[in-house]
C-alpha cells in the first residue's frame, strides 16, 4: 500500500469519526521499515501493542509520530512504556500501575471473556484509586462480522465514564469504529482498515 492510499484512507477514516477523535494507528503488523510509509502519509499517532516492538519502531521513527500503547501491559514492561509513550490505554493491574508514570486508561473487560485482559467493571474503583492519572477507559467487544453487536458495549464503557468523571474513551477498531464514534469514543484504533488491500 502505498503513502498516498494510506492518507487516503486516514482522512477518510478521520473524517467518518469527526476531527474531535483521535484515530490511533495500530501498528502490531507493521514492519519497522513499513512504518515510514505511515510517516509520509500524515498518520500522527501509532498504537503499539509489544513493548518490544514499541522500542525498535520508537529507536527508528521517534520523533515521526505520537505513541501510544494499546497492548496487554505486563509489569515489567511499564518503565519502557513511560519513556516512550504518551498514553497507555491499557491499564489493568495494581502491580502495573506502581510502575507507570504517564497518562493512562483503564482496560475494562465488559465481555467477561477469560481471553481477554482488563478488569470487571467492579473491579474498577479499586484501581482508580490506586493510579492518580487515569483519563478515561478503552474495552475490546467480542470479535463480531456486525459492527452494531458492539454498540452495547461501547455505551456501557460510556456510562462507566461517566459515573467515575472520565473523559476519554479508547474504544472501536477497523471492524466498528464508525458505532464507536457514535457512542462517544475520543480515540478509535484503527489498523488493517489503513493498510490492508
Amino acid at each position: 500500500m502505498s503513502p498516498a492510499e494510506i492518507r487516503e484512507r486516514y482522512e477518510r477514516i478521520r473524517e467518518e469519526v469527526g476531527r474531535a477523535v483521535t484515530v490511533v494507528a495500530a501498528t502490531k503488523y507493521v514492519s519497522v521499515e513499513d512504518m515510514a510509509a505511515l510517516a509520509e502519509a500524515g498518520v500522527e499517532v501509532v498504537g503499539e501493542n509489544r513493548a518490544q516492538d514499541l522500542k525498535a519502531k520508537h529507536d527508528a521513527y521517534g520523533n515521526a509520530f505520537r505513541w501510544h500503547f494499546i497492548g496487554h501491559l505486563q509489569s515489567r514492561k511499564a518503565p519502557l512504556v513511560s519513556e516512550l509513550c504518551e498514553l497507555c490505554h491499557s491499564l489493568a493491574s495494581g502491580s502495573a500501575a506502581r510502575k507507570l508514570t504517564i497518562p493512562a486508561l483503564v482496560e475494562v473487560n465488559l465481555s467477561g471473556e477469560a481471553t481477554k485482559s482488563g478488569v470487571s467493571p467492579e473491579g474498577l474503583p479499586a484501581l482508580l484509586e490506586i493510579y492518580p492519572d487515569v483519563r478515561g477507559l478503552m474495552t475490546m467487544p467480542p470479535a463480531t462480522g456486525d459492527p452494531e453487536d458492539s454498540r452495547p458495549y461501547f455505551r456501557r464503557l460510556r456510562e462507566l465514564a461517566e459515573q467515575h468523571a472520565l473523559r476519554d474513551l479508547s474504544m472501536g477498531t477497523s471492524q466498528d469504529y464508525c458505532v464507536a464514534a457514535e457512542e462517544g469514543a475520543t480515540l478509535v484504533r484503527v489498523g488493517a482498515v489503513l493498510w490492508q488491500r
